[in-house]
């Protein structure tokens, strides 16, 4: 793989038409497709998205590269990665985006010409979803729970937004320690400290925001990270699960008077990134972020459930 990297927004796109796709497991009822082709039309573009799940393929995780390769071939413009693929890609890509190097994650694929350019829009989608939903978050001292993937781009995002001091845990003590040591190569100046599992009652109190970035409040792993009666006095809480938009955290902090961001803000926030990159044009996050509810809450009034993708 050549060592390069690049900027946000530098790969060479296609004059369209666009055909995209997503890669993954369990993905055959993921919203990202409605929320691309949706906005593409109404920027007047002709893009079309496609899901490629591995479970209705039949294909292992490891013949991502072989998927990319016909995806090509195919004359495809981009291919979103999700589960189980997004660390396999990183020795697949041509040339990777600084950031999805730091990460370790790609979940997006650009297919320029004769290179393959690998991008990472879930930290992306994260820090724009906080900058847009929370303007006011105090970042002196914020916790996370839950240290794995999509741990790790809530913790980058919050680093490269400026959180002076982030305390880590996870129940897997090994994946916290992990995660501590990348994030302090690429934020040395930042004060970041693990926190095993009996010391958040502790250290809740104290945290100018709380980050639950596990799956659990999904809809079929229902439950709460941690006792929001815990939290100080203007603390506010974020929650990267976004079926449903108001999990039982969102709901128990909000209703205690704590400014709350949910899920949908990440979700959309990675979606308006990968879109930019794909077309090089800047979709409307607004109008993304409006019909994106609209979508989930279609869902939850009719009862379905899904991939989280």
């Amino acid at each position: 793989m050549t060592a390069a990297t690049r900027a946000l927004g530098a790969t060479p796109v296609p004059n369209g038409p666009f055909l995209v796709g997503l890669i993954g497991e369990g993905i055959t009822a993921s919203l990202t497709p409605a929320m691309h082709e949706v906005e593409a039309r109404e920027m007047g573009l002709d893009y079309e998205y496609r899901i490629l799940d591995l479970i209705e393929l039949g294909r292992p995780a490891t013949d991502v590269g072989a998927i990319l390769a016909d995806a090509r071939s195919a004359g495809f413009s981009a291919m979103n990665i999700t589960h189980p693929c997004k660390q396999l890609v990183l020795d697949l890509v041509d040339e990777l985006d600084t950031d999805a190097a730091h990460l370790g994650a790609v979940n997006l694929v650009v297919l320029a010409d004769d290179r393959l350019v690998g991008y990472n829009t879930d930290w992306m989608g994260y820090r724009d979803g906080l900058t847009t939903g929370l303007p006011d978050a105090s970042l002196e001292r914020v916790l996370q729970i839950g240290c794995g993937g999509a741990g790790a781009a809530t913790a980058y995002a919050l680093l490269a937004a400026g959180t002076e001091r982030l305390e880590l845990s996870d129940v897997d003590e090994t994946r916290t320690e992990d995660l501590a040591a990348r994030m302090r190569a690429h934020f040395p100046a930042q004060h970041i400290v693990t926190l095993k599992r009996d010391e958040l009652s502790e250290a809740i109190p104290r945290a100018s925001g709380v980050v639950h970035a596990t799956p659990l409040g999904m809809l079929h792993h229902p439950g709460i990270a941690f006792d929001v009666e815990l939290l100080r006095e203007g603390a506010w809480v974020s929650d990267v699960v976004y079926r449903p938009l108001e999990t039982e955290l969102v709901r128990r902090a909000a209703e205690r008077g704590h400014p709350v961001l949910d899920g949908g803000r990440m979700a959309v926030g990675q979606a308006c990134a990968s879109l930019r990159i794909i077309t090089g044009l800047a979709p409307d996050r607004d109008r993304m972020e409006r019909h994106f509810r609209a979508l989930v809450s279609a869902e939850e009034q009719s009862g379905a459930g899904g991939s989280s993708q």
